[in-house]
Parts: structure tokens; C-alpha cells; sequence
């Protein structure tokens, strides 16, 4: 197994309209890989249109000028593909993975949406997607314990009016304020070719692809007033520990203790993310060690720390442990506490460092074993970074990280403000 670089060719090109085209060939097997990453996520959000780049991830799926309500699904699945997409604060994507046959099918699709969805949202559509998106809510974050940690912890780590401090699902209140002529303008504003990167990865050759990329999206329009997005890297330091408890009809305390570090894709962050790995993945992590396995004070599956790969603003650093029957939730908290503050004055020891880079090396080479993961990275590197080729420095970057640089980072990271928030069964408050 090779460690390091990207060991495909990578070929751009880039339309009159301005649309980014990346293909990776790859004739291993006769399908190919679609993605395409639009630069709007919920840091763009204007205030009071929380939620918008959300919903939009439904409405493209609701029909456009040439395909009708639920077909895009229909048609893609009926050739034998799979497709899905997904929004986070920085982007949305949307991927079809197809026989490579169907590739044109796939394209056409895409552009006709790109294009064509405002001409056909209705009112009736974007009521029912926006009840769709509510339900949503309600079932992954609000009736499932634990399930708003990550709305709570944003606005604790991001203060009012940072581009992070609410998440992409959005508020109830924003989503049944809008408008359909509000939800139009969005798509108009941001659903551009110059906003967007079109990946293909596997069984094509790149001219074929710029070659329809070009028929099928060079005719679209480009838009000259996209608005940039707010600059989230600067985060005033408040000096104190954010603290937040919770009542909620949850089966046993758990406590996030987090902080912000450095934006991904730098270094610093690298080293965050080896050092996220030492403390909280897996059995052999510190966190598991000794809180789990130790003093047995966490539950052995719900012990854990992890980046968040936010790419415009200091990312998250968040460590988690859910208390073993008896246990209070001081005693976690502080138990937690110790040993996420422990990174910046006890080494990290060689085999640990081991252990993380070889964990990191699996999940790496994992997602690049698909044409769908390659395609990914690919539309990422090329959409926050302007060059899909540094994909190739994202494992040696980690693989170079030293436990001094841990050591250090610890040092700058823990010093940051802290934020803790705790979560107690409703009858122990």
C-alpha cells in the first residue's frame, strides 16, 4: 500500500461560464463517479435564511424544467445507479455513482438542475419539502438523546453573527418565515456554474468528459454578484469556560468538553487531527484507556474525541464521554477533563503515534478505494483550496506530524476557550 499521494491522473478544465471540471481516469471497472460541489453552505446563510442551503439539497430532487417531480431518482436508480447529497456549514454535494454507459444521463441531470429548478419550484413543493426538513429536525435532533449537541455546541463555540454559529439544518421559526420568491433568489444567487465544481471519477477520459461538461452546462449562465462569503477565521477570545447543563430525557450523563483549533486543510490542522486520534479513537486512545478501561467511569462505546473539518474557521476539537451506571456527571466531567488536559504536558509516546498515523492511513486509502470517495475529495480540494491536487498532501501531512508538534498544539489549543456542556438525566437536576 503506497503512503502518500494520489496515485490516479488528475485533469482540470474550466468552461466559459466558469465551471470547474475535474476528472480522475480510472478503467478499473466500467462506472464512473459524479459529484458536484456547489459553494454554498450554512456560513452563507444570511440572517433570518437559516436552514436554506438545508432545504435546498430536498427541493433539487422535487423536478426542474425537464424532469418531472421524483424523476432525477427514478432515472438514476432505473440505469442502475445510486445518488444522494449532502450539506454541511461550507458546501452542498450532490452524487450519482452510474454504469459508465449512463454517464451522459448523469450530466444532463445535473445541469438540467443546476438551470432549470426556479422555473419549476411551486408553492405546493417547497411546502412539502419544508415540512420534510421540519420532521427531519424533530426526529435526528430534538427526539433522540443527545440528538442537539451539535446545535448547542456551535453557538457556544461561535458567537453571534460568525458565519458557524448555527447549524445547516437551521430554525423552525426561518424556514416558515420565508417566502417561495425568497427561496428562488437563493437558488438564483448561488446555484451558478462559477459557483460550483463538477468531479468525475473513473471508466471516461477527461476530453469526453470536458466534452460534455460543455454541452450540457456551457449554455448556463454564469452569475457576477455571487456574495462572498462572511470571514469566520477570527473568533474573539472571551477568556472563560462556556458552560452549559441540559435536563433532557436522556438514559445517563454525558458531558462535550470542545474547543476551537485551526481551519482544516492546514497544517496545524493535521496535527489536531493525529492528536484527536491519540486521545479518542478506538480502544487503544487515552481516553478509552483510562476512563472506559481505567477507572471505568465512561461507557466503553460512548467514549471519544474527533475534529470537525471546518474549513473557513477554527475547527473543533471535541472530546466525549457518557457516564457507567452510578457515576455522576461531576465526577465525568472531571475525569474527562484530566486527561483531555493531560495531551499538552504528557508526550505522546511512539506507539501512539503509530497506532493514530495507521488508523489515519486505513481511512484515507479507504475512502480513496471508491470512485465515489475519490470524487469527493477531489470536488473538496478544488472547491476550498482552488486545486484538487493537494488531495495528494493530505496523508503525508499527517504522516509527518511529530509528537512534539502535538505537544505544542495541545499547548495553543487548550489554552483557547473552553467549552463544556453536560447533559443529566431529567430526574437527577
Amino acid at each position: 500500500m503506497p503512503d502518500s499521494g494520489y496515485p490516479w491522473p488528475i485533469e482540470t478544465s474550466r468552461l466559459d461560464n466558469g465551471l470547474r471540471v475535474v476528472v480522475s481516469e480510472d478503467r478499473t471497472a466500467p462506472a464512473v463517479a459524479v459529484n458536484l460541489w456547489y459553494d454554498v453552505g450554512s456560513r452563507h446563510e444570511p440572517t433570518g435564511q437559516t436552514g436554506f442551503a438545508h432545504l435546498f439539497e430536498h427541493l433539487m430532487f422535487e423536478g426542474s424544467v425537464n424532469v418531472a417531480k421524483t424523476e432525477h431518482m427514478k432515472l438514476i436508480q432505473g440505469s442502475g445507479g445510486s445518488l444522494n447529497a449532502t450539506t454541511n456549514p461550507d458546501r452542498t454535494n450532490y452524487f450519482e455513482t452510474v454504469p459508465v454507459e449512463h454517464l451522459e444521463l448523469a450530466l444532463w441531470l445535473e445541469a438540467d438542475r443546476m438551470g432549470g429548478l426556479v422555473p419549476a419550484l411551486t408553492q405546493e413543493t417547497l411546502d412539502n419539502q419544508r415540512d420534510v426538513v421540519k420532521n427531519e429536525r424533530r426526529q435526528r435532533y430534538e427526539n433522540v438523546p443527545y440528538g442537539d449537541a451539535w446545535l448547542r455546541l456551535l453557538p457556544l463555540l461561535y458567537p453571534p453573527g460568525h458565519p458557524y454559529h448555527h447549524a445547516t439544518i437551521g430554525s423552525m421559526a426561518d424556514l416558515n418565515a420565508a417566502d417561495l420568491a425568497t427561496f428562488q433568489a437563493f437558488h438564483q444567487t448561488y446555484y451558478a456554474p462559477n459557483n460550483a465544481v463538477l468531479t468525475v471519477v473513473g471508466d471516461a477520459t477527461a476530453s469526453d468528459v470536458f466534452a460534455l461538461a460543455d454541452k450540457y452546462f456551457g449554455a448556463l449562465p454564469a452569475r457576477d454578484d455571487i456574495p462572498a462569503a462572511p470571514d469566520g477565521r477570527n473568533v474573539p477570545a472571551t477568556g472563560q469556560t462556556a458552560v452549559e447543563s441540559v435536563s433532557a430525557d436522556v438514559p445517563a450523563p454525558r458531558v462535550y468538553i470542545a474547543h476551537r483549533t485551526y481551519p482544516f486543510g492546514s497544517p496545524e490542522y493535521h496535527v489536531v487531527t493525529v492528536l484527536a486520534t491519540v486521545l479518542g479513537s478506538g480502544r487503544g486512545s487515552r481516553l478509552y484507556q483510562r476512563l472506559a478501561d481505567g477507572e471505568r467511569i465512561a461507557q466503553p462505546d460512548l467514549v471519544g474525541a474527533y475534529g470537525v473539518d471546518l474549513a473557513h474557521a477554527p475547527a473543533p476539537l471535541i472530546a466525549t464521554a457518557t457516564a457507567r451506571p452510578g457515576v455522576s456527571a461531576e465526577r465525568l466531567a472531571e475525569g474527562l477533563a484530566e486527561v483531555v488536559d493531560e495531551v499538552a504536558t504528557v508526550p505522546v509516546t511512539a506507539s501512539e503515534l503509530d497506532r493514530a498515523k495507521a488508523l489515519l492511513s486505513t481511512g484515507w486509502w479507504r475512502q480513496l478505494s471508491t470512485v465515489d470517495g475519490r470524487a469527493d475529495l477531489l470536488g473538496r480540494y478544488a472547491t476550498q483550496f482552488g486545486d484538487p491536487a493537494r488531495v495528494a498532501d493530505q496523508l503525508p501531512g499527517l504522516l509527518a506530524v511529530t509528537a512534539e508538534q502535538i505537544a505544542k498544539a495541545a499547548a495553543e489549543v487548550l489554552a483557547t476557550d473552553r467549552v463544556l456542556l453536560t447533559y443529566l438525566p431529567e430526574e437527577t437536576r
